[in-house]
């Protein structure tokens, strides 16, 4: 999503150079985006406090020479390291009171920007201008050499029919449509001669395991035995994808795919997939979006309601 604030800042000012603070892990990701010309390694983990090592990484900074910094994190943290990098213009939300901080803070009105790219984008124009704005939608390049290299690595014989499935959210099992379900859609698309392969990390492996007993071994298993980039670059190479509300959602979103983008506790208005050819589906419960780990009503109805049925007929 923060690639939409890229391109925007691009078509504003096409000259400038963009480098991105980052975790080294999502690398990958900014290194397929034409709009980032350098990405920095951001060394603290998530909620890790460690104000030492941000006033040494902004002081590190300091050669860089940059005229703006953009925060898109809300938290006071967040803001150390471009203050400490005497960056002169910084800006952000001001998130939890970070006047000095920032000196481009703008407010945040949640009811104008319903949704985080939106969020993102309006930080890369002026605080003057009309909100909420327009966002371009984020395309990843894959080049020919980065889909031969995944095709050759994992012996590959590709079919014009390709349907991925994305069975995994790191967030929790209140955002997994069940895994009997993705078999159910997996068994039809293989009896139609398509191929199925299956996405995830490590932590998906067992309910990749469980799709892929149910189909007798007939899928194509990735979980846990690909790089992000690498996963990226096969993901390039379907037809269609469905997934649960995950990073792998927006990336295949970003590559432009068809997907079935599936919701329970989370809110499709708020993150959805950044691509006209998404079709979400989301029961709308009154008890949803709750934005729960875990059903705090034990029945996750919100997954367990939306049938197999319906994924195949909007495949």
């Amino acid at each position: 999503m923060a690639q939409s604030l890229f391109i925007t800042l691009k078509k504003t000012q096409p000259d400038c150079q963009i480098d991105v603070l980052a975790p080294s892990w999502s690398f990958s990701l900014l290194e397929r985006m034409p709009e980032v010309a350098k990405a920095i390694a951001m060394p603290l983990s998530h909620g890790q406090f460690g104000l030492l090592g941000r006033i040494k990484l902004g002081k590190t900074l300091r050669v860089g020479g940059y005229d703006q910094a953009i925060v898109l994190p809300n938290s006071w943290k967040s803001a150390l390291i471009p203050y400490f990098a005497d960056i002169p213009v910084r800006t952000g939300y001001i998130g939890e009171w970070r006047w000095g901080l920032l000196n481009d803070a703008r407010k945040l009105d949640k009811t104008l920007l319903s949704m985080t790219v939106q969020r993102f984008v309006a930080l890369g124009l002026p605080n003057s201008a009309l909100l909420p704005p327009e966002y371009p939608i984020p395309g990843l390049d894959i080049n020919q050499d980065q889909k031969n290299a995944v095709i050759e690595k994992f012996n590959l014989s590709l079919s014009e029919k390709i349907l991925a499935l994305c069975p995994g959210a790191e967030y929790g099992s209140a955002k997994r449509w069940p895994a009997s379900y993705y078999a159910e859609v997996a068994r039809h698309k293989i009896k139609q001669d398509w191929q199925v392969w299956l996405f995830g990390s490590d932590k998906d492996k067992a309910v990749a395991e469980q799709i892929n007993r149910e189909v007798s071994g007939a899928c194509v298993d990735f979980t846990g035995r690909t790089s992000l980039a690498e996963a990226v670059d096969l993901l390039s190479l379907v037809n269609t994808v469905v997934t649960n509300d995950s990073g792998l959602m927006h990336v295949a979103a970003a590559l432009d795919k068809k997907i079935i983008a599936l919701y329970g506790s989370s809110d499709p208005n708020f993150t959805p997939p950044l691509n006209t050819k998404a079709h979400l589906i989301s029961l709308n419960l009154d008890c949803s979006p709750c934005f729960k780990r875990e059903c705090p009503l034990n029945h996750t109805r919100c997954l367990i309601d939306i049938n197999p049925e319906q994924v195949i007929n909007v495949i």
